[in-house]
């Protein structure tokens, strides 16, 4: 595999060859862009952004709903050395006061987005007397639909160690970190991931991943190009709307690559159990299945592996992986072929610098990892101590790496670049881990962050949004993530000190449920009430306890008594009961009324999402999420429900 000196020379190479992208946008709704035209149409942008006096070492924020046109934009930057910052657009007001942050963070930069993304913005600025924001949005905005292809653009003089792009971290509500990476943090990565996979030209990828996400991006955009393979880019709300058109879209392509991390599966199965996929459906063509981007469930694996295995899905195409962008994205795999392995550790062997002890399964006190395989190249691994020195084979440590891929720096922040490294230059990942048979395997997290759907959450953050619901503040409140071997996927959980009737304590959970939801868009599984929080002497309040007490169930039984009990009698109307049916399968430990916004009870857009699918599989094509915003309750849906049907001839 050619180890490219810069990404201008990766799409040089690139364009000489008879590949595209697919962009599926719906389910009839798609575009092809050869490697060629992509150069082309890139050039095309570029010199339309510089003739509007955009220079080398600019920063272009990439915030658009459209695939295609941040690929566009992408690679119009980096030919002229102008520098991208990729930007989720989310529907949280978190996800725009991160924009606000970062706008506020870089030193040269305009912001390359919609009208109505615009607007929006500026609407809620003003709402937040954020006219900081508002000046930079008014007077640094290039929005896409003005920007007309020109002439071609100028490409730069670029060197390896130029930066090609910024990576923000995901997630966070305070100042968010963003990663600096250069062109040659990112080839030598690139050419690790194709050589580590054994991706070809003939393969075929398609990846329903963010661009905004690293593995997205680099993983399955920018590497796949380089390994000269066609690959297709599903529209990720389009993956959330419709989970079972994956793997319609895979037999269709007959695409051998695909990624995605648990929630990934598990939004997947929850529709496939009840719908299942057309007959004939054949993915025996899928050679490797990437499974990252957060902690890996080996019983999660195993359920997805076994419902698709009648359809051809190899057993062994299951493929883990660890990375992080601070390394770019990939540091270790597996070998391609081999079936995934875990080991079945003993709970209380997982300590700094223990030595971990094999359980057996069933033991109550057994947690299983999952092996996420060897260093790639141009990467080492070290397990260190708290004092951040060697520990050997078997025990238990910090993960720690350096490496071609790893980045320098943290943009605009010493202090973040500084706690970053070890005194001796290693990367302190955060993670913690020990080496099995020479495979590294993932044991935890050193800090407290909390990983939901594929994206990083950091728990005081959230802490603080709770501690403005009346009654609460810092000192009461403690958030947490938990993987119980039963669920597969990261619980997002919420614990309140409350020392008084416990049958009142449902409108405080309803509070704290709404206040995060509307702030950062997450659900809670469950918000627990406890008479203590446990902390340090030093004041620091001790979470793996609360978690411990969790998962070795001493909350169980407050649990049940806290769910609500489901109203004995549904609606009359029969279609509003109908849809409190479906609700109350998927809404945790929330009973949801008929005449309830549904944007203020505290589900988050996943779960609102769910409900509306299983709404679209007793009514077909009645309803959009989209029609929520219009038609907040399950009244008013109903109401929308018979309107449609009424103009469409379909019966109720």
């Amino acid at each position: 595999m050619t180890l490219y000196d810069t990404l201008t020379d990766l799409l040089e190479d690139a364009r000489s060859r008879d590949r595209h992208i697919r962009f599926i946008d719906g389910e009839r709704d798609e575009s092809i862009m050869s490697f060629a035209e992509l150069r082309e149409r890139a050039l095309a942008l570029l010199g339309s952004l510089q003739a509007r006096g955009m220079k080398q070492g600019d920063e272009l924020v990439i915030f658009s709903k459209s695939n295609e046109g941040f690929v566009v934009a992408f690679w119009a930057a980096l030919l002229g050395g102008i520098v991208p910052v990729p930007v989720a657009v989310g529907i949280s007001d978190e996800h725009r006061f991160k924009l606000f942050r970062i706008l506020g963070q870089l030193d040269r930069v305009t912001l390359f987005t919609e009208l109505g993304l615009l607007e929006r913005l500026l609407e809620f600025a003003s709402e937040h007397n954020r006219d900081e924001v508002t000046t930079i949005l008014e007077s640094k905005s290039v929005l896409i639909s003005d920007v007309q292809p020109g002439d071609a653009g100028e490409i730069a003089a670029i060197t390896p160690d130029d930066t090609a792009f910024i990576q923000y971290s995901s997630g966070s509500t305070s100042d968010p970190k963003g990663v600096v990476l250069t062109h040659r943090n990112l080839c030598h990565n690139i050419r690790a991931i194709i050589e580590a996979t054994g991706w070809a030209q003939d393969d075929v990828s398609l990846s329903w991943m963010p661009l905004t996400h690293d593995m997205g991006l680099i993983g399955y955009h920018m590497s796949v190009m380089a390994a000269g393979m066609n690959h297709a880019v599903m529209d990720t709300n389009l993956f959330v709307r419709r989970p079972l058109l994956w793997m319609l879209k895979t037999d269709e392509l007959r695409a051998t690559q695909l990624c995605s991390p648990n929630f990934g599966y598990k939004h997947f199965l929850k529709l496939f159990e009840r719908k299942g996929l057309p007959e004939g459906t054949d993915l025996s063509c899928v050679k490797l299945i990437l499974n990252g981007a957060e902690p890996i469930s080996w019983d999660l694996c195993e359920e997805f592996l076994t419902a698709l295995a009648p359809l051809g899905l190899k057993h062994n195409a299951m493929f883990p992986v660890y990375g992080l962008a601070e390394a770019t994205v990939g540091v270790t795999v597996g070998k391609p072929g081999v079936e995934p392995s875990r080991v079945i550790a003993h709970r209380h062997s997982l300590r700094i610098g223990d030595t971990y002890q094999v359980a057996e399964p069933g033991d109550d006190d057994a947690v299983s990892f999952v092996r996420v395989g060897h260093a790639i190249r141009d990467v080492e691994i070290r397990i260190a101590d708290n004092d951040d020195a060697l520990l050997t084979d078997g025990h238990v440590g910090h993960i720690q790496l350096k490496g071609a891929s790893v980045t320098k720096r943290i943009y605009g922040d010493d202090d973040a670049t500084l706690a970053l490294f070890t005194g001796d230059g290693w990367l302190r990942t955060g993670d913690c881990g020990v080496f099995v048979d020479g495979q590294l395997v993932i044991t935890g997290r050193e800090k407290d962050i909390i990983i939901v759907n594929g994206q990083n959450y950091y728990p005081h953050d959230i802490e603080e949004i709770i501690a403005d619901v009346p009654g609460l503040d810092l000192g009461k409140v403690v958030v947490a993530g938990a993987t119980p071997t039963s669920s597969g996927t990261e619980e997002l959980l919420a614990f309140i000190l409350y020392r008084q009737d416990i049958e009142n304590f449902s409108e405080i959970a309803d509070q704290v449920r709404h206040v995060v939801g509307e702030h950062v868009g997450l659900e809670f599984d469950h918000v627990i009430p406890v008479s203590r929080i446990p902390k340090t002497t030093s004041g620091k309040v001790q979470r793996a306890h609360l978690l411990r007490d969790y998962l070795e169930g001493e909350f169980d039984t407050l649990i049940d008594r806290l769910v609500p009990s489901a109203p004995s009698e549904l609606d009359d109307d029969p279609l509003v009961a109908e849809l409190e049916t479906i609700c109350r399968e998927f809404s945790k430990d929330r009973a949801i009324g008929p005449d309830e916004n549904l944007f203020e009870v505290g589900v988050s857009s996943l779960t609102l999402t769910e409900i509306v699918l299983a709404i679209d599989e007793r009514h077909p094509g009645q309803l959009d999420i989209s029609d929520l915003f219009d038609y907040p309750t399950l009244r008013e849906v109903a109401t929308f429900l018979r309107q449609q049907q009424a103009s469409t001839g379909a019966q109720a």
